[in-house]
């Protein structure tokens, strides 16, 4: 069983940055691959991006490439999203998840956390 709690979020302008965070209970967190996702209203949730459990590749959604930067420290079981040069189109409800099997796909991750609201005005 993991427990993860996201933090960092807020109301911020366009062109602003943001980094999230996502604390893990529990004693296995580096056995885990994490990804965060998002969800807007209405829409589905979404892939953002995605770390290997030893830090190995990094994966993005095209729509934040070059904007986010997804990290972890094992050491604190925490994983981060820095997210810069925030847009309109980037507001949504931030979840971070964990998976065995690495992967973009939501239906791969087992624990989710409550997740952060991140708005983003123009």
């Amino acid at each position: 069983q993991v427990q993860l709690v996201e933090s960092g979020g807020g109301l911020v302008q366009a062109g602003a940055s943001l980094r999230l965070s996502c604390a893990a209970s529990g004693r296995t967190f580096s056995s885990y691959h994490m990804g965060w996702f998002r969800q807007a209203p209405g829409k589905e949730r979404e892939f953002v991006a995605a770390i290997t459990r030893s830090d190995t590749n990094r994966v993005y959604a095209d729509s934040v490439k070059g904007r986010f930067t997804i990290s972890r420290d094992n050491a604190k079981n925490t994983v981060y999203l820095q997210m810069n040069n925030l847009k309109p189109e980037d507001t949504a409800v931030y979840y971070c998840a964990t998976t065995y099997d690495f992967s973009i796909n939501k239906q791969s991750y087992s624990y989710w956390g409550q997740g952060t609201q991140v708005t983003v005005s123009s």
